[in-house]
C-alpha cells in the first residue's frame, strides 16, 4: 500500500466548538491529553500513511503553532537556557509524519480547499477527511475499495444510533414495540473520503463549489461516488458533549485506539 496523503479539512468557519467554555478550534480539543487532530493522523499513519496537508482558514495561527511547537507542547523537554530544546520522549511515528500547512483562505469552500491542496499532491489517488470525526476505520480497506471500483470518489457511510428511544404505535395510539436508541436505517456521511486526482475537473468548475452540496451530488449524478459502509465505531466531535463523550471512551479502552 502506498503512503497516499491526507487532506485534512481544518479552518473552516464552523470549526469552533460550539461551547463558552473552550476557546479553540474544535480539531484542537483534546480527547484523552491529545488533540483529536492527532487522533486522526495517528489513525491514518497506522496503515502506512503519514503525509499530511492542512489548508489553513479560519484559526490558520493555532494550528501552526501547534505543530510547531508540537513537541514542546506534548512532550518531557530537557534543555538548557538559550540553546535548542529536544524532547526527551521523541515518538518514532511522528518523526515519520510529513505535514504541509498552507493558507487557503478565510472563506474558502471545502471544495476550494481540497482543489488547493492538490496543487500538493503528486500521487493519482489521496485521501481527505475532516479532522473531527474518529472510528476503529480501516483506512486501507477503503482505499482497496476505492481501487478496486471505476469511480472518482470514494466516502465512508455509517449508520447512525438514534439519541432517543422509537416507539411503534397504531392510530388509537396503543404502542406495540419501543427499542431504545436502535440503529437508524439510512446512512451518513462519516468523513472518510477517497478521490482519484480527476476529481480537480469537478473542482476546478467552481472556486466556490461546497464539497456536501455541490461536488458530491454531481458525482453521485455521473456514478463517480461510491460508499463504504464501515459498521463499527465512529463518532463526531461538534460539541462539549461530543468532546466529554470522546474522552469517557478513549478512558475506557477507546475502539479506534487501533495501533
Amino acid at each position: 500500500m502506498n503512503n497516499l496523503p491526507v487532506v485534512l479539512l481544518v479552518g473552516g468557519s464552523g470549526s469552533r466548538m460550539r461551547s463558552d467554555l473552550v476557546d479553540r478550534p474544535k480539531h484542537l480539543v483534546e480527547i484523552g491529553g491529545k488533540a483529536i487532530i492527532w487522533h486522526v493522523m495517528r489513525l491514518y499513519s497506522h496503515f502506512g500513511h503519514n503525509k499530511f496537508i492542512l489548508p489553513l482558514g479560519h484559526h490558520g495561527k493555532a494550528f501552526r503553532k501547534y505543530f510547531l511547537e508540537y513537541a514542546s507542547l506534548t512532550q518531557d523537554l530537557s534543555f538548557k537556557l538559550g540553546e535548542a530544546q529536544s524532547a526527551m520522549n521523541d515518538s518514532v511515528i511522528e518523526k515519520n509524519w510529513h505535514v504541509n500547512l498552507f493558507d487557503a483562505g478565510v472563506g474558502s469552500s471545502k471544495g476550494e480547499r481540497i482543489r488547493l491542496a492538490i496543487d500538493h499532491i503528486s500521487d493519482k489517488v489521496f485521501c481527505v477527511t475532516y479532522g473531527d470525526g474518529i472510528g476503529d476505520i480501516n483506512i486501507n480497506e477503503i482505499v482497496d475499495f476505492h481501487n478496486s471500483h471505476d469511480s472518482i470518489a470514494t466516502v465512508t457511510g455509517y449508520r447512525p444510533f438514534s439519541q432517543y428511544g422509537v416507539l411503534e404505535a397504531d392510530d388509537n395510539g396503543q404502542v406495540h414495540s419501543m427499542h431504545e436508541k436502535p440503529r437508524l436505517d439510512n446512512w451518513i456521511n462519516a468523513g472518510f473520503f477517497v478521490f482519484d486526482l480527476e476529481v480537480i475537473d469537478y473542482l476546478n468548475k467552481s472556486h466556490d463549489s461546497d464539497l456536501e452540496t455541490d461536488i458530491m451530488p454531481q458525482l453521485a449524478a455521473d456514478n463517480e461516488l461510491i460508499m463504504y459502509k464501515h459498521n463499527g465505531f465512529w463518532a463526531s466531535m461538534d460539541t462539549l458533549k461530543d468532546a466529554n463523550y470522546l474522552n469517557s471512551v478513549w478512558n475506557d479502552n477507546a475502539p479506534w485506539k487501533v495501533w
